[in-house]
């Protein structure tokens, strides 16, 4: 019914903050070539989730079509480490978001071991992903892990040749990336900002569900809800839309709030149909834009 309306809006709301936080760190004051148009930042932001949707395997379809169409205005090197820096920079806001949900789950939800195990094993794992991330920003990663992944048997040879043919451009990524973290930290944190606003904001989708549906849930609710289901979802990564995963997900973090599963199965399905309509939006607008 009229739920459908909010649900898209929230979808929309949440793609143009992105775009705010993908165009931040693309954006260099000193640097003019770099005042990428935001409609081109929000066509990219779209259009390369809407890939990731249906790419199997880690949902990195969409990042070679950004840097393909981003090397047009602020050249390779660029949009490379623009791209890498943005999709870290989702990953850190995930995991700044799981942290801020679990002291909202051992607040609101009836304790028991799995909960208290669970929200344990994530407060860990946000430290480690930090300090990991944190490094990241300080020394660069490209180089490095390449150089790491060229001791392996079978392809070592071939990632070798690799770095030795574009090692200027993937030392000048690296450079770039430490340069995001150590002299523009202004833009570092308003980037984290408004992807971690996205990710509360996407919780309005599950809010308006469970308006349509007439169950007494607030946003606290949505909150455990979304977090719960979109950590198990990350957790098993190689599915396409992550098919099944999200469904069990939300099922189990309904349950956790005194809810029955199917409810989870249906928010499933709705937010599945969402992604759908943002599906056709990103490849249309990808069509148009190759088209002119």
């Amino acid at each position: 019914g009229w739920g459908f309306l909010p649900v898209q809006g929230s979808g929309a709301v949440l793609y143009w903050m992105n775009a705010i936080a993908f165009k931040a760190i693309i954006q260099e004051p000193k640097l003019p070539q770099t005042d990428v148009p935001f409609w081109k930042v929000l066509q990219l932001t779209v259009s390369g989730y809407a890939i990731n949707y249906i790419t199997p395997f880690v949902a990195l379809g969409g990042e070679p079509y950004r840097i393909i169409e981003l090397k047009n205005y602020v050249g390779g090197s660029k949009a490379g480490s623009s791209v890498l820096l943005y999709g870290v920079m989702h990953i850190l806001s995930h995991i700044l978001f799981w942290v801020v949900s679990v002291f909202l789950i051992l607040w609101f939800v009836p304790a028991s071991t799995l909960v208290n195990v669970a929200c344990a094993v994530i407060f860990v794992m946000a430290i480690v992903c930090t300090w990991l991330f944190t490094r990241f920003y300080k020394k660069g990663i490209t180089v490095s892990l390449l150089k790491a992944l060229s001791r392996l048997p079978l392809v070592g040879k071939k990632i070798n040749n690799l770095l030795e043919a574009k090692f200027e451009t993937l030392n000048d990524i690296d450079q770039q990336v430490k340069n995001l973290f150590q002299n523009r930290r202004d833009r570092f944190y308003t980037a984290l900002f408004w992807e971690f606003v996205a990710r509360v904001v996407g919780c309005l989708e599950i809010y308006f569900i469970g308006l349509a549906l007439d169950i007494d849930i607030d946003f606290i609710d949505s909150m455990i809800i979304s977090s719960g289901s979109s950590l198990f979802a990350n957790l098993v990564f190689f599915f396409p839309m992550q098919l099944g995963t999200r469904e069990g997900g939300l099922a189990m973090a309904v349950m956790s709030i005194g809810l029955p599963a199917s409810v989870g199965i249906f928010m499933g399905i709705v937010t599945r149909i969402r992604e759908i309509v943002w599906i056709i939006i990103g490849l249309g607008w990808m069509s148009l834009v190759k088209k002119k």
